[in-house]
């Protein structure tokens, strides 16, 4: 069976290449600077120069590399305005768009998990991906009942893919400060590595979705498509047709911002009520308009366990922060695990720091947008800041590790739309024990 579109030999010397197209293009930088160019010029040069091949890069390789690529897509928010848009395009199709598998390579994939005769299944199917991501592809077909059905198939080979170009992209978080700087990206590498045996097994996934679809079925504002097959490399559920919501970042106005702003936010926080299960891969291509308005969610690979809900502590810690009490706030996080053992950190410059996480809740309508969050994301990467080493003192216990990239990634997709929010009151209704008076 044909493996990625790329041996391991081509792939790590695409990502070797990487670091090597960096640091000639400092060497060259240096020169210019030497010349009498503007530093700031060169700089800004050099990181739209880096990003634009690292991107492209990326997104050919699928794998771990373009899972990476995704996640960092969503933040594209955060980065100056002078360096994003020279690849705000490239960025975003990593949302929804890769290279496709041979169609020889589907046939194979499909007859291992569905059987030899595997056709009988379908009543049509086209060989043509009609989206393709970081270790799957989904094709249009027709069910042997009539029903429309997206197939989804994972590239063969994805899992020593992704273990291979997550290892290589820890050793490059030199190179991504360059772009953006005071980026870690290591606990991100760290998170998807972590995540990686369960986003390879589509079985575990069909079981997550069959979740959120009966709990979510009939609803007016939300549709998760029914399973009607799984194994462990292929999915097959339910057609969605609709747009991403990347085309209401580019596209919408702002009734549409606000609106579907709210519905991803409103999604967001009900699943842990709704199913037991947070949905924890926010970015924008796995959320779909439909036609008749309602807000589709596909890709349940990434999931939290929740099954009694967001702990009320999560309440509880967001109404003191909003009452200014930074002693109980530094007390909670203290209880909870956010702080390492023995360290001192001082209540009110902790209160500041924790201002992006804060903020949201504190109008009965937030506007989110790119200033807010560059500002934000500036902010905590100062290091003329007296809370700048906070974070240092800081850890994240395992059961927020995914709570912790939904809220941020929602943040990051919600100031893309730059939609205007209730978050205050999605909070109330969905939170236990946050009460903002």
């Amino acid at each position: 069976m044909t493996d990625l579109p790329r041996r391991a030999l081509t792939r790590g010397a695409k990502l070797a290449a990487l670091p090597l197209g960096y640091a000639g293009r400092t060497a060259v930088g240096l020169g210019k600077r030497v010349g009498g160019a503007p530093a700031e010029a060169v700089t800004a040069e050099i990181a739209s120069r880096t990003a634009a091949q690292l991107f492209q890069t990326l997104g050919e390789l699928k794998g771990g590399a373009m899972k990476f690529g995704q996640a960092m897509s969503i933040f594209e928010a955060a980065l100056p305005e002078e360096l994003i848009g020279p690849y705000r395009a490239t960025l975003t199709k990593l949302q929804d768009a890769a290279p496709a598998l041979p169609a020889g390579t589907v046939h194979e994939v499909l007859a291992e998990a569905l059987g030899p005769h595997w056709r009988d299944r379908f009543g049509s199917f086209d060989d043509q991906p009609a989206a393709a991501a970081s270790i799957g592809q989904v094709h249009r077909a027709v069910w042997s009942d009539g029903r429309e059905v997206a197939v989804k198939i994972q590239y063969p080979g994805a899992g020593d893919a992704l273990l291979g170009d997550l290892t290589q992209l820890s050793r490059m978080a030199r190179m991504f400060t360059s772009i953006v700087p005071g980026l870690d990206v290591r606990p991100l590498l760290a998170e998807l590595r972590e995540r990686m045996s369960e986003e390879l097994d589509y079985l575990r996934e069909s079981d997550y979705q069959r979740r959120f679809a009966v709990a979510y079925d009939g609803d007016d504002e939300f549709v998760v498509p029914h399973v009607l097959a799984a194994a462990p490399m292929v999915l097959v559920s339910e057609w969605l047709e609709g747009y991403p919501l990347s085309q209401v970042i580019s596209e919408g106005d702002q009734a549409d911002r606000d609106r579907y702003g709210t519905a991803y936010t409103r999604f967001l926080l009900s699943g842990p009520e709704r199913a037991g299960l947070l949905h924890a891969d926010p970015h924008p291509g796995n959320y779909r308009v439909l036609p008749d308005g309602r807000l589709g969610i596909v890709d349940f690979g990434a999931v939290a366990r929740l099954p009694g809900g967001f702990s009320p502590a999560i309440g509880r810690l967001l109404t003191i922060a909003m009452r200014r009490d930074a002693p109980a706030v530094l007390e909670g996080l203290r209880e909870e695990g956010f702080v390492r053992p023995g360290a001192d950190l001082d209540a009110e410059l902790l209160l500041g720091y924790l201002a992006p996480f804060v903020a949201p809740a504190e109008q009965d309508e937030f506007r989110f947008s790119r200033d807010w969050m560059r500002a934000q994301f500036g902010r905590v990467n100062d290091i003329r800041r007296p809370d700048f080493s906070l974070g240092l003192k800081m850890t994240l216990p395992p059961h927020y590790l995914l709570i912790h990239r939904v809220w941020i990634g929602a943040i990051a997709v919600l100031s893309q739309l730059e939609a205007t929010v209730p978050v205050r009151g999605e909070l109330r209704r969905w939170v236990p024990d946050f009460d903002p008076g």
